[in-house]
């Protein structure tokens, strides 16, 4: 039953002795067994669109640590994939695709209707894992925020600080925003499809939020993080939301009202207790590890997980990291962090 998903009952509000606990990226390049499923599908792309590898990969975590969710394998970079936009991936660089910096090309962009046909595997994928993810485990699904989307969509590729798409966003509001909402809208059906194939909890990335400061960060981060929440939830009732507006720091505080999210995740800019006091107070909050104690371990890993747990241990808490495993952590430090969680 799904009361008895212990994600589910912190997302509800519930307050638990041991808070639930994944991670960012469990499925991922610090596992030997992931290592081996992506040779297998030749390339990381391949293995998003495999929904039989895709589901192994999503899997193998919870086979090894038995964490309290499975969030699917995927890219937030396939919703601009399925638009239209060339994807590919540079080894060692990472995602490249074509840009959209002038009408033309954001002309050449597909409805959104035309998205399903790209992004099919990704909900078979889903199915295969609501049926074989064992019955205590949670199946998140999730998408890219459009602002963080966007920027990748109008560099072209990552880039330290945002600057092509703030250009474009203060050069060329009109089509800055036409992309936005493009992407507002495409998010709103991928992830409803996610839903639909049987994931239980969705989360939105916006993992570039912190660079937008001011009014700005309210109209492209809050705004549109609010509108994809009301259209899930008038669409699939009872669904929870979690947002991570990364390094938002201010604006974490409110934000849970603001958009409607259920959770708010935390990078670890933020001190747990200033989140206990500001954040958490609003409901089920997220968080908040430094990744870099997947890499180092030992006695400093155990207090500060410890530190984190206390500090949110008066509200609803779903232990995670601040941003996602890395490839060079050890994955009997990701052991440790789960032990010392549940008091082992």
């Amino acid at each position: 039953m799904a009361e008895t998903k212990k994600i589910l009952r912190a997302l509800a509000g519930e307050v638990q002795d041991v808070p639930p606990i994944w991670m960012m990226r469990q499925a991922g390049r610090y596992l030997p067994e992931y290592r081996a499923t992506r040779a297998q599908a030749g390339d990381f792309l391949s293995l998003c669109y495999n929904p039989e590898l895709a589901a192994e990969v999503t899997l193998q975590p919870i086979r090894r640590y038995g964490f309290d969710a499975a969030i699917l394998f995927a890219d937030i970079l396939l919703v601009p994939q399925a638009l239209g936009a060339d994807l590919w991936f540079v080894t060692g660089e990472g995602p490249r695709l074509s840009t959209i910096t002038q009408q033309s090309e954001f002309d050449a962009l597909k409805p959104i209707d035309a998205i399903h046909e790209t992004l099919s595997p990704v909900y078979e994928t889903v199915r295969i894992l609501s049926r074989e993810l064992p019955s205590e485990t949670a199946l998140i699904g999730f998408a890219g925020a459009p602002w963080t989307v966007a920027t990748y969509m109008i560099a072209g590729r990552g880039t330290p600080d945002q600057g092509p798409a703030h250009t474009l966003r203060e050069e060329n509001t009109a089509l800055f925003e036409s992309l936005l909402d493009r992407i507002t809208a495409a998010t709103i059906e991928y992830l409803s499809a996610q839903i639909e194939a049987g994931a239980e909890v969705v989360k939105i990335f916006d993992s570039w939020a912190g660079s937008l400061k001011g009014e700005a960060f309210q109209k492209y981060a809050v705004e549109p993080c609010r509108v994809i929440t009301a259209a899930i939830k008038a669409r699939h009732p009872g669904i929870p939301v979690i947002g991570f507006p990364r390094e938002a720091d201010q604006g974490y505080i409110g934000f849970a009202k603001a958009t409607g999210v259920d959770c708010v995740a935390l990078d670890n800019s933020v001190s747990p207790e200033w989140a206990a006091a500001n954040v958490q107070v609003d409901g089920c909050v997220q968080g908040n590890l430094a990744s870099l104690h997947m890499v180092t371990g030992g006695q400093a890993l155990v207090d500060e997980t410890r530190r984190i747990v206390k500090a949110f241990s008066k509200g609803p808490h779903i232990f995670n990291l601040g941003h996602g495993i890395t490839p060079d952590a050890d994955p009997e430090n990701v052991q440790l962090m789960i032990d010392t969680v549940r008091g082992r």
